[in-house]
């Protein structure tokens, strides 16, 4: 399978989500890989051991033994605003995984603790800005926007104005959903290939969403001259059901993707439209 069509592949799945990103903080892998403290017992174990003990769960991917650990940390340490942080996340990858009542419960768990977090540590912005993944999945718009701008505020990163940028979008505005992810792009060129690590679903639910969300990934693409990542987006709208075909071979945006001799192939060959 040829480059282009395992990216497709790779970008068909990514448009289902909104590039809604919650932040973690980074531990070391060494420590991540290690198995769980089995010489001291639990009840004796330090904040810092539990939540290295947390860590290990997680990497394993074994989240309700992190959770605990972490909780029992948090009982020795409760002022620990990146304790508060680590559990929230958890509530938040329960919850997007759920329904109903259970998924409103957990949210409402993570938002406590994301609260505590950022009360702990005002300028805590990868905690600000997983509020604002809460009120975004609860559709409220305007509370996430307040909180993914006060996290930039705090520290602009390429996931905060990804993530402010889906907000955006979700509301159709469109023009500045661009601006944020070409911003998300100009400070990491790979933002778009990862999802959050829960894969938290964005609502960039319908075929004609996805196709627009894709038109403008690759538009944003072209512009920096990453004609190869255009291109899969250009393959992804097509597979969505996008028929504006006038702006792919006039939009000056594009002029490099339409010198590559796949694009000549690809509009020759145009991809199915993918079942809903």
């Amino acid at each position: 399978m040829g480059k282009l069509a395992r990216g497709a592949w790779k970008s068909r799945l990514m448009v289902c989500v909104a590039a809604i990103l919650f932040v973690a903080i980074p531990y070391s892998r060494a420590i991540a890989q290690q198995a769980p403290e089995k010489t001291i017992p639990v009840s004796q174990m330090t904040a810092q051991q539990l939540e290295t003990r947390g860590d290990a769960f997680r990497s394993q991917k074994d989240p309700m033994s992190a959770l605990e650990s972490y909780n029992k940390a948090i009982s020795k340490d409760s002022n620990n605003a990146v304790l508060w942080n680590k559990v929230g996340m958890i509530q938040l990858q329960f919850g997007a995984s759920s329904q109903g009542p259970e998924r409103l419960r957990r949210y409402a768990e993570a938002r406590h603790d994301f609260e505590r977090a950022v009360k702990l540590k005002k300028d805590y912005a990868e905690a600000v800005n997983n509020l604002g993944v809460i009120y975004y999945q609860q559709e409220d718009y305007k509370k996430a926007i307040s909180l993914y701008k006060r996290a930039l505020s705090i520290r602009p990163t390429a996931s905060f104005h990804s993530n402010l940028g889906s907000v955006y979008f979700a509301q159709k505005k469109f023009e500045d959903a661009t601006q944020e992810y070409l911003e998300a792009l100009r400070l990491d060129p790979d933002v778009f290939e990862r999802s959050s690590a829960t894969g938290i679903l964005g609502r960039v639910s319908t075929p004609a969403d996805r196709a627009k969300y894709a038109i403008m990934l690759a538009k944003l693409y072209a512009q920096l001259g990453d004609v190869d990542h255009a291109l899969v987006q250009i393959r992804t709208a097509l597979e969505n059901g996008y028929s504006e075909m006038e702006p792919l071979y006039q939009d000056s945006e594009f002029s490099n993707v339409r010198k590559d001799p796949r694009f000549a192939e690809l509009m020759q060959n145009k991809p199915t439209a993918l079942p809903e």
